[in-house]
């Protein structure tokens, strides 16, 4: 494909992707190879830049289709719910726990949560979905005075840890500390996200305390793939 084929071709799908509805199917690599007549190569290249544009996510063993990215909003005048969160960005949020253990807090995770080395803490690891499709991988810390057993949590949790902690911990949780940067995931969160290791994506590590009392009540460690969201922090007033 010559060089004033390459964003011919490429402006050409970003505007057929904009007239198409997220979730649609975008053409094979051999359909717009066959359709502009260039190599499976060139064809390869185009999708490519449609993904590192964010217009379109390839989903392993399905295929590439028309992405749908949300504003996801982080403030302190918002409830530290990812639930919440997707809901007002007009999204339909679900969440699988793929794993729930009791843990000991050590290191920096103990000095985020102020226990002592050593505390007892209930780590959920959980798969979330935005309309259907994969979107994050998150884990989150709750230390034992805090919350029940994790078996009790796991089981509320696929709504919300936030809702979780409010009726079963009668704590008030508010986003006190959050970090926000661009990574490449390690190869067991790349697999959860279901994307390729080299791909960055958000992480998002936050700690909440009790409106309350002050007290840290929960860490969290998540990654969000980017065409998925576009992260937003609002600090005061507009």
């Amino acid at each position: 494909m010559g060089r004033t084929r390459y964003p011919e071709i490429v402006g050409v799908l970003a505007g057929d992707l904009a007239d198409s509805r997220p979730g649609d199917r975008v053409p094979s690599e051999h359909e717009i190879a066959a359709r502009f007549g260039v190599s499976r190569a060139a064809a390869r290249a185009a999708v490519q830049e449609l993904e590192d544009r964010l217009l379109v996510r390839r989903v392993r063993g399905s295929g590439t289709f028309v992405n749908n990215r949300i504003d996801y909003v982080i403030s302190p005048q918002r409830a530290p719910s990812w639930h919440q969160t997707v809901e007002a960005a007009g999204a339909v949020p679900r969440a699988v726990v793929r794993e729930a253990r009791a843990d000991r807090l050590t290191g920096e995770l103990a000095a985020r949560l102020e226990r002592p080395e050593g505390t007892g803490a209930q780590v959920l690891v959980r798969q979330y979905f935005i309309n259907d499709l994969v979107a994050g991988w998150t884990t989150e810390w709750l230390p034992d005075d805090v919350c029940p057993p994790a078996a009790d949590v796991a089981v509320r949790a696929v709504e919300s840890v936030d809702l979780v902690l409010r009726q079963m911990a009668r704590v008030e949780p508010v986003r006190a500390w959050c970090r926000i940067s661009m990574e490449i995931p390690p190869p067991e969160v790349a697999a959860g996200l279901e994307t390729d290791e080299y791909r960055h994506a958000w992480l998002v590590e936050s700690m909440s305390r009790d409106a309350k009392t002050g007290q840290p009540v929960l860490a969290s460690r998540a990654w969000t793939r980017v065409e998925m969201v576009r992260m937003i922090v609002e600090m005061g007033e507009p």
